[in-house]
């Protein structure tokens, strides 16, 4: 009889203990991202298909998306609202777009080897590069993946797919130099997939298949490697320079003579000094049976000024919003 009275009071200390400190936090730590199943609203006109390999904002806070499919360059505002298209025609194979310090448009086509600049509403203003030929000297690209267009106009390509190398030219295009080859060490590459750079001017290259950031001065020294933390596909750089990463969680790239693309799928924000701030991940979906809110080969994404994340995927072809949460209606009571 005292033992069930002991376990008795034992169940209501502990209870009224639970009740005083819950194992939940009453004004939750972690910020949740959920869907934003409204966005974006396309109208009839335009088409969906075609993978989401490149995204950026504008300074007036308009999404900017890349994609492979017959509407290639899309532009949306952050609420939804279609703006505008053009490219029809245009490229083979898209890849990154960056918005330079004057607003133009750049994009890289990986299987025509160059990158572009446009206007705003698609008018053709520079090619770099020698289209359609392959090469690895001062007018060739071998497939290159992304560029990172400074304040003073300087270009810094990453080429990419071909060559494993960054190439620095001036506003004109003009060659000035390159730096980097294949292998695992500082300064080399196994794919330079994206870069990017802060506002102190240095550069944050994602080498994709190595799972890791490498960032660098703008004459090529070696300054830092995140290694272990993601396999980054995406770069983009918001805020005070925050430096947000898309790709999975960190694996070989090959092993038992298989290549495995990714095994989920998630963003994450750094700071300068490489420490991880964020973390988010999202299921991997299925492009059979699209879900919302999965992914499957999230490549690129952009922050808005309110927070919002927005992420571009190939394979299932679409882009999506991810809005934060740090704050949640209490449950009905029943």
């Amino acid at each position: 009889m005292k033992t069930l009275l002991s376990i008795l009071l034992i169940a209501i200390a502990t209870s009224l203990n639970l009740q005083a400190a819950p194992s939940f936090a009453r004004e939750p730590i972690v910020t949740e991202f959920d869907i934003d199943e409204s966005w974006p609203k396309y109208p009839d006109h335009i088409e969906q298909k075609g993978w989401v390999s490149g995204m950026a904002i504008d300074d007036k806070q308009q999404i900017w998306m890349f994609r492979k499919g017959p509407d290639p360059v899309q532009v949306f505002r952050t609420d939804g609202t279609f703006v505008r298209s053009w490219g029809k025609g245009l490229f083979k194979s898209p890849h990154h777009l960056r918005i330079g310090p004057d607003g133009m448009i750049w994009v890289a086509d990986f299987d025509q080897h160059v990158i572009q600049k446009f206007t705003p509403e698609g008018k053709l203003l520079q090619t770099v590069g020698t289209p359609n030929e392959s090469g690895e000297d001062e007018t060739h690209f071998n497939r290159p993946t992304d560029m990172a267009i400074l304040p003073n106009g300087d270009i810094f390509v990453t080429d990419g797919y071909g060559n494993r190398r960054v190439v620095h030219l001036d506003k004109n295009g003009k060659f000035i130099k390159a730096w980097g080859r294949y292998g695992s060490g500082p300064g080399e590459f196994i794919l330079p997939h994206a870069i990017v750079h802060d506002s102190k001017g240095r550069l944050y290259v994602a080498d994709r298949n190595s799972g890791r950031v490498q960032i660098f001065k703008q004459d090529g020294t070696f300054v830092d490697q995140w290694t272990g933390l993601i396999m980054p596909w995406g770069l983009h750089v918001a805020g005070d320079d925050e430096i947000w990463v898309c790709g999975s969680s960190p694996h070989w790239w090959r092993r038992h003579n298989k290549y495995q693309e990714y095994k989920d799928q998630m963003f994450m924000r750094f700071s300068t000094d490489g420490r991880a701030r964020l973390i988010w991940t999202f299921p991997l979906g299925d492009p059979e049976n699209k879900k919302n809110g999965e992914t499957v080969g999230a490549h690129c994404l952009v922050k808005d000024k309110d927070g919002n994340i927005y992420v571009g995927d190939i394979y299932t072809e679409r882009a999506q919003k991810f809005v934060p949460v740090t704050a949640r209606p209490p449950a009905p009571k029943k």
